[in-house]
């Protein structure tokens, strides 16, 4: 348990930054999901739509300092592949 005054201030802070980054990590995971969801509807614009829109939302969690980098550009590596795939899919039927 904190004793100092400046360890009690630095628990509040770390309580509020955590909720901060689960806020926005739950956010991220939400634009993703959705994304993954419109994948089986087969409608282009409505899925291109949703890969700008999770692009978008990892984008900010980066700037935010919440996602690495490299970790968000991993999670939109696999979003492009995925529709791309499905782009793939359409063209040859």
């Amino acid at each position: 348990m904190a004793n100092t005054k400046s360890a009690k201030k630095r628990i509040a802070i770390i309580k509020k930054r955590t909720l901060r980054n689960k806020m926005i990590k739950s956010r991220v995971k939400t634009f993703i999901k959705r994304f993954n969801e419109s994948l089986a509807t087969k409608d282009i614009e409505a899925i291109k739509e949703r890969l700008r829109l999770a692009v978008k939302e990892l984008d900010k969690a980066v700037s935010k300092g919440v996602l690495h980098k490299n970790t968000a550009a991993r999670k939109k590596s696999k979003l492009y592949a995925k529709f791309n795939a499905l782009l793939k899919s359409a063209s040859n039927e």
